[in-house]
């Protein structure tokens, strides 16, 4: 069975921890209304996706 030769110093413990942080989501403006969205996913305001209608959207 594998077992480490030493102890990992802090410092690496921490470095390899710092890569799993929280970090906000990255959100695109559509071309069509001009709203934040996700990538990959269609509008929810005004159903548009890569310049396409592809979901209907109730206007209320």
């Amino acid at each position: 069975m594998a077992v480490p030769k030493r102890r990992m110093s802090k410092m690496k413990s921490k470095m390899r921890r710092g890569a799993n942080r929280w970090r906000a989501p990255l959100l695109k403006t559509c071309p069509e209304c001009d709203s934040a969205v996700p990538s990959h996913i269609a509008c929810p305001n005004c159903g548009h996706y890569r310049d396409r209608k592809v979901i209907a959207v109730d206007d209320f």
